[in-house]
């Protein structure tokens, strides 16, 4: 009898659990409801378009909760589609109608988040042309899709700029904070959205936006001054990296999207926020946000990767962010071919804030701390092992978890912390030693401190295991340790630089290793921009007022130095597609850093292209490629034919009669044509090769004669044919093939070049190759 009274309890709470997770299906929630590519974006089809989805709703939501019958976003002008608020069955009914792509849940994505400048055109060894220098006159439209704008920042100062171009047909929307004339010739736009709520089990958020384009966060008034900042000489962080900051192209107009809030970046208002850029008229589209690598989706459930196919279809060049969750590899996103993607280096300036011991002997940290310790007073020095609270496991402690160190134990004291534990950052350790009362900090990491880390006024520095090693052997040496940690200081033109940054997330790609990703390396460490003022205690000197520029370090800084990049060679060069503008920036890209030696990345190896993609941006030799790789929209589909994708879906998309080859498979993906090459599988067990083509167009001399030279790894036999490229009047395009063949090449991957050169230009194309 009990026995059987155990199965019947086991049985109920089965059915209980079953019964909760089919009640938890039926909440409804924001869902993406993506219908391919509109046709027409009159004012008669939009509205025509925005009752047929709502009477798509009516048919599939109950009438007693006809209240969800409301669109959250509708997409209308390069692509169509809505969000609404679905049950997760709702929302399976509708993905298996015919006339609808794709239908996901709406995702929370993340942000990625003067010298620089200088330092790229320093490291590629080009002067600028007085032509091509700073002030470039420039009609060329970047919409930056982030958390806003502030507008009142000097660095969207309109003085010397033209007027705006009669092709813009974006707004100025208003807030209770911000006016139409917050926006003026260079920040000629700005846009904000409703952010829907994570679950609703009756209402969809009201059609009107509340609330205003002004960045709260900091990030949006970053990455736009990155990518198109006026110039504004002495600019600096309290003192730190003074000098003149600027935009890569400081004539080009800014459109701020706001997509972002403190609860993250929904990805249908991204969505909507592309859509709008595109019909407002931008020429580039730049995003520092993707989704988090472990929960990357496919390329027709991803709202960039769909936003960018549109936008590409349309001319619009969009630019993204690799992510931060490097170093390992199959951590990178926004990885379609159509998307540039952005890893993060760091440029040749550094941080330091020195740790003096009480027996005088000094050691070397990173940081960015504007404290007013000095070397006059020391202060009690102590392990956090030694200063654990009551029952709190040595290991917690000596890593400041929150709540693992005691109070009266640490207070008035400088606390030495390890990272032995990824998952807490430098930011909470700072704050659980802040709030144990302590005077300041000592991290011992090996990992994060090429990357400075911003502590506020709060005394903080970052060393080695090394110099770690010692403090914690001196700690131990004596009955009374005492330190002081002494304010940053800038330390110019550090050596090796660039170099790949820790956090730069890593290919391969892990939708498909047939395209080389990351695109491009850019600086993405410790950058000085523009920021909106900080006014919370801790983070302002005392006597000082808030400044105008802030430090910033990911991979969303490096983005908008690749968008500012792109818009001088679309401002010189108007009638380039974007792949165009993409090609010549990818195969100018530098390999060598600022000692004349290969790249290296954070662990002093030699930097690989799935760390660092062809190489370092090189903005002023993009100007002038001699040769570049069109990929088109039909390079495009058939990528996402090979990908897998059916030919209904496909012509849904791309609004064409497109056909899919007969003979599709993932592996010809690597014959798109791509500025670069990756080979995701080359068997050395079939004794036959793997041939690429690729198709080069001349922008330079119409006489022209490229000679091939292929720098290839040991046992990887790689082959050009024809070896010479030879262009004249009438002959502005020419194709190649590339044979690889890896019998005895290395198991994995072997990575090289192909350059061509006609002894004015040199175009590289970088190769990958997974051998097997």
């Amino acid at each position: 009898m009990a026995s059987l009274l155990q199965i019947l309890h086991f049985l109920s709470i089965i059915f209980l659990l079953f019964c909760g997770v089919a009640t938890s299906n039926q909440i409804p929630k924001p869902y993406v409801v993506y219908m391919g590519s509109s046709s027409s974006n009159s004012v008669e089809h939009v509205q025509a378009a925005e009752s047929a989805h709502l009477q798509l709703l009516s048919s599939i939501i109950p009438s007693e909760e006809s209240g969800r019958i409301s669109l959250i976003h509708h997409y209308n002008h390069a692509f169509k589609g809505f969000c609404a608020m679905l049950t997760e069955t709702e929302a399976s009914i509708l993905s298996g109608q015919s006339n609808i792509v794709s239908v996901f849940p709406d995702s929370v994505l993340e942000l990625h988040t003067t010298r620089s400048w200088d330092f790229l055109a320093a490291v590629s060894g080009v002067r600028a042309s007085p032509r091509y220098d700073k002030h470039v006159p420039s009609d060329v439209i970047i919409g930056m899709v982030d958390t806003g704008i502030w507008p009142e920042s000097p660095s969207f100062n309109d003085k010397g700029i033209g007027k705006i171009p009669a092709r813009w047909k974006g707004v100025c929307m208003e807030g209770p904070d911000f006016k139409k004339s917050n926006c003026n010739r260079k920040l000629i736009g700005a846009r904000y959205y409703n952010i829907p709520p994570a679950s609703n089990e009756n209402k969809a958020s009201p059609t009107k936006a509340t609330g205003s384009p002004r960045d709260f966060e900091g990030h949006g008034t970053h990455t736009a001054s990155t990518a198109a900042g006026a110039s504004v000489v002495n600019a600096s962080y309290y003192g730190l990296a003074r000098g003149t900051a600027r935009g890569g192209s400081p004539s080009v107009r800014i459109a701020g999207y706001k997509a972002c809030s403190e609860e993250g970046c929904m990805s249908s208002t991204i969505l909507k926020a592309i859509d709008d850029a595109i019909k407002d008229g931008v020429d580039i589209i730049s995003i520092s946000i993707g989704m988090n690598s472990l929960f990357q989706s496919d390329f027709l459930t991803d709202p960039i990767a769909i936003g960018a196919f549109h936008a590409e279809q349309m001319g619009v060049l969009v630019v993204c962010s690799a992510g931060n969750e490097g170093p390992d590899p199959y951590t990178i996103v926004n990885t379609a071919p159509w998307i540039f993607t952005v890893a993060a280096s760091n440029i040749d300036r550094d941080f330091k804030s020195t740790v003096l011991l009480g027996n005088g002997k000094t050691y070397q940290g990173s940081a960015i701390s504007l404290s007013n310790l000095t070397y006059a007073k020391t202060y009690p020095l102590v392990f956090g092992n030694d200063v654990a609270g009551s029952y709190v496991p040595i290991y917690e402690a000596r890593n400041c978890r929150p709540g693992s160190l005691d109070p009266k134990k640490t207070a008035g004291k400088i606390v030495v912390c390890v990272d032995d534990d990824p998952t807490i950052s430098r930011r909470i350790k700072k704050l659980v030693v802040e709030d144990a009362k302590a005077i300041g900090m000592i991290l011992i990491s090996e990992i994060q401190r090429g990357v400075s880390f911003d502590s506020g006024t709060f005394p903080f520095t970052e060393v080695g295991n090394v110099e770690g090693l010692q403090i914690l052997k001196y700690i131990n040496s004596t009955k009374n340790p005492r330190a002081t940690i002494l304010p940053t200081i800038e330390v110019p033109r550090s050596k090796p630089a660039p170099v790949v940054a820790y956090f730069s997330a890593r290919g391969p790609s892990p939708l498909t290793e047939n395209i080389l990703k990351p695109d491009i390396m850019a600086p993405g460490v410790a950058i000085l921009a523009a920021t909106i003022p900080e006014r919370e205690p801790g983070n302002v000197p005392i006597g000082m007022k808030p400044s105008q520029f802030g430090i910033k370090s990911g991979t969303s800084m490096a983005c908008p130095h690749v968008t500012g990049a792109a818009s001088l060679v679309m401002s010189v060069h108007r009638g380039w597609t974007p792949s165009m503008i993409k090609s010549a920036l990818m195969t100018t890209a530098s390999v060598y850093n600022n000692m004349r030696k290969p790249l290296t990345n954070n662990s002093n190896k030699s930097a690989n292209p799935h760390e660092m993609g062809v190489g370092e941006l090189s903005p002023l030799k993009a100007l002038n490629p001699g040769l570049v790789f069109e990929t088109t929209t039909q390079d495009y589909l058939q990528f996402l034919c090979h990908f897998g994708y059916s030919q209904k879906i496909i012509r849904s998309m791309s609004n064409t009669n497109f056909n899919c080859p007969k003979n599709s498979t993932e592996e010809l993906i690597s014959n798109i044509n791509y500025p670069s090459i990756s080979i995701g599988i080359l068997s050395r067990h079939h004794q036959t090769t793997k041939t690429i083509q690729r198709t080069v167009t001349n922008v330079g001399l119409s006489n022209s004669t490229y000679v091939a030279k292929v720098h290839a790894p040991m046992g990887l036999v790689v082959k050009v044919f024809p070896m010479k490229l030879v262009f004249f009047k009438g002959v502005t395009s020419l194709s190649y093939k590339v044979s690889f063949f890896g019998k005895e090449a290395p198991s994995g991957y072997n990575t090289g070049s192909i350059t061509w050169r006609d002894g004015r230009h040199s175009v590289q194309t970088v190769f990958t190759v997974n051998v097997e």
